[in-house]
């Protein structure tokens, strides 16, 4: 069974964030679930920059849980740039959205989307679906984390700290 250590949950909307905040600690109360609500604070999360420049190298995430429409830094441009990543590239990352356009359906999995699923409007169905999701995800198998290439998004290069272990 898969453990989630860290969850990032990039998600602007507060009522969302509340909600599925809420059903990620029930389903896996061992992980630390970290949220930030817009695309430039999830780069710099995930690069170790600006605000996050202090956080410890080897912090990584185990899943992303991403929206699209996000503030500052579109969803889409974070997904590519967590993709095109040497160092993040193997993270799963579920799309969670309001969009049911086949446009951003489309763009989301050539930028490596893991799932991409449409918000439900219902309280509900909503809560429903997020369960669903993680305790699928929580049963799957996730490659082993190995040493990571440590890139910076101001190009810097070096080696991180994370040994070989089950994620």
């Amino acid at each position: 069974m898969q453990k989630f250590r860290i969850i990032l949950l990039i998600e602007d909307d507060e009522a969302h964030a509340t909600l599925i905040t809420r059903i990620l600690r029930e389903i896996c109360p061992e992980a630390r679930v970290d949220l930030v609500y817009d695309g430039q604070e999830a780069l710099d999360y995930l690069f170790h920059s600006g605000k996050h420049a202090a956080q410890e190298m080897s912090t990584c995430p185990d899943l992303v849980l991403l929206d699209l429409r996000l503030p500052r830094v579109d969803g889409q441009e974070v997904l590519k740039t967590i993709k095109q990543s040497v160092a993040l590239k193997a993270i799963p990352v579920v799309v969670l959205t309001s969009s049911e356009s086949e446009n951003d359906v489309h763009t989301a999995y050539l930028n490596g989307a893991n799932i991409y699923l449409v918000k439900p409007l219902g309280f509900g169905e909503f809560s429903e679906l997020i369960r669903k999701v993680i305790s699928w995800l929580v049963k799957s198998r996730l490659p082993k984390k190995v040493d990571r290439v440590e890139e910076r998004s101001d190009g810097r290069v070096g080696r991180a700290q994370e040994r070989l272990q089950p994620i």
